[in-house]
């Protein structure tokens, strides 16, 4: 079972659509036996770092989740989702995040007008089980204003500015920076190559 993670802010209704024209089974979560029960966790993520790590402390569901990862309990996180696996966020600076990785989300450069929303290029790097078969440089929708910056388990990068992490990839832990349930068929790709994994 493909467990989406509702914390209650998620781009919920898009993630839903992907896995239904996927056909892919899903149930909706909120609670802890909810992450037990789940054989693959998906959290998508819109607004603001500070409130979605709130919002998991609430549900008293931050442990579990983090106990789930680290047993290889295959995991995407999406925009925010990802960002949730870093250690904090400079949208937040008192909240934690999950810490499931080193280093913390910045924000874009004063320059850079944010936030940066729309069609953008990855540049995939070889070998991600994620990306598979979307090519070298599939467009994909974006929107944020903060970044993970490079990092070596970066599975994809993206130049706004500045060039940041874009997808992750680290055994069964998986994260993008875009929406794939919004990039049309390469992210319904994407989806598709989680679910199948």
């Amino acid at each position: 079972m493909i467990a989406v993670f509702d914390y209650g802010a998620g781009n919920l209704r898009s993630v839903e659509n992907a896995l239904e024209e996927l056909d892919c089974p899903y149930t909706l979560v909120r609670d802890a036996a909810g992450l037990r029960a789940a054989n693959k966790i998906l959290l998508p993520g819109v607004g603001h770092f500070g409130q979605m790590m709130r919002a998991l402390d609430t549900l008293a569901v931050r442990d579990t989740l983090c106990e789930r990862i680290r047993a290889g309990i295959p995991f995407l996180g999406i925009c925010l989702g990802m960002q949730a696996l870093f250690e904090g966020s400079d949208e937040a600076p008192g909240e934690r995040g999950l810490g499931v990785f080193p280093g913390r989300v910045v924000r874009f450069p004063r320059e850079a007008r944010v936030p940066h929303m729309g069609w953008n290029h990855l540049d995939v790097r070889a070998s991600s089980r994620l990306l598979n078969d979307v090519g070298e440089s599939p467009y994909v929708y974006f929107a944020h204003s903060y970044y993970v910056p490079e990092m070596q388990y970066a599975a994809a990068t993206c130049n706004y500015e500045v060039t940041y992490t874009a997808a992750l990839e680290h055994e069964t832990i998986f994260g993008v920076q875009f929406h794939p349930e919004k990039s049309g068929a390469v992210g319904l790709g994407i989806v598709r190559n989680f679910v199948t994994l």
